[in-house]
């Protein structure tokens, strides 16, 4: 790889690192290439990407970033993790695939502004998605108007019911 390679792929690994919301490091030593490209295509799937990079360009890539703090989890063989928008969906996809693969070891990650460790991760797969925030935003929006026509119809509802009574009593 020519310098001015190494150069471009620092800029974009730094590009990709210092903006996403949240960043997973993983190792795939050992797994088969097949059961790489199934996690790259499941990552792709949800709009996240997936690319084993090199370690010395990777800690080029994030010095004097704050995504530099995770310099010293770029040992071994290292695959970064991102999703440009949803910072728990590279989470998820990765803790699902550990799940079933053993062999895929969760380095660590940064959710833009604290380390995290392989528990720290799993945690950040189980933070709802950009969706799910939506249907609840939605839903407390709509509940409210809701229990006000409640309200408001069970006055008269109950007076009927009153007046209702009343009559029977008079009557028998």
């Amino acid at each position: 790889m020519t310098r001015d390679e190494k150069e471009q792929v620092v800029a974009e690994l730094r590009e990709l690192l210092v903006n996403a919301p949240s960043v997973v490091l993983a190792s795939t030593e050992g797994m088969p290439v097949n059961t790489v490209n199934e996690l790259r295509s499941a990552l792709r799937a949800k709009g996240a990407s997936f690319a084993v990079v090199k370690n010395t360009l990777a800690k080029r890539a994030i010095a004097g970033s704050p995504v530099e703090a995770l310099a010293s989890q770029f040992t071994g063989t290292t695959a970064v993790a991102v999703h440009p928008e949803e910072p728990s969906t590279a989470a998820k996809v990765l803790i699902e695939f550990k799940k079933k693969n053993d062999k895929l070891t969760i380095k660590g990650g940064f959710d833009g502004s604290d380390v995290l460790d392989e528990a720290g991760v799993e945690y950040l797969s189980n933070l709802p998605g950009k969706d799910e925030l939506r249907a609840k935003v939605i839903g407390l929006l709509t509940a409210v108007p809701t229990k006000l026509v409640r309200v408001l119809v069970a006055a008269p509802q109950n007076m009927i019911g009153v007046l209702n009574a009343r009559r029977d009593q008079l009557e028998g």
